[in-house]
């Protein structure tokens, strides 16, 4: 049993280290960025939008999206369909029992 849980554990770590993720604020514009060379598709929710959700674009395996930044919003990614929550300074819990990533404009 101990095996099969070291496994699990392993293969979680694993996928958790597939991706990285950081963000460029420049002026009233920040451009997120999520390094995960394995996925086929990333969409990006946010609350500035009604959590709509927009594909980024993805170049060598560094997907990218730009969006406003002079005000605060939460926000998360879907990836290959899967929710995905990145390493962020800031969270809140969500209404469906998850957390979204909080961003603060730097002024």
């Amino acid at each position: 049993m101990k095996v099969s849980t070291l496994g699990c554990i392993g293969f979680a770590l694993a996928l958790v280290s597939c991706s990285s993720h950081y963000s460029i604020q420049n002026g009233n514009q920040l451009t997120l960025y999520l390094k995960n060379k394995e996925a086929k598709s990333v969409l990006f929710y946010y609350s500035l939008d009604s959590y709509t959700g927009q594909r980024l674009t993805q170049q060598k395996g560094i997907w990218d999206i730009t969006v406003p930044a002079q005000q605060p919003f939460k926000y998360f990614y879907r990836v290959d369909n899967e929710i995905f929550l990145p390493s962020c300074p800031m969270t809140e819990k969500d209404d469906f029992g998850s957390k979204n990533c909080i961003f603060e404009p730097k002024m």
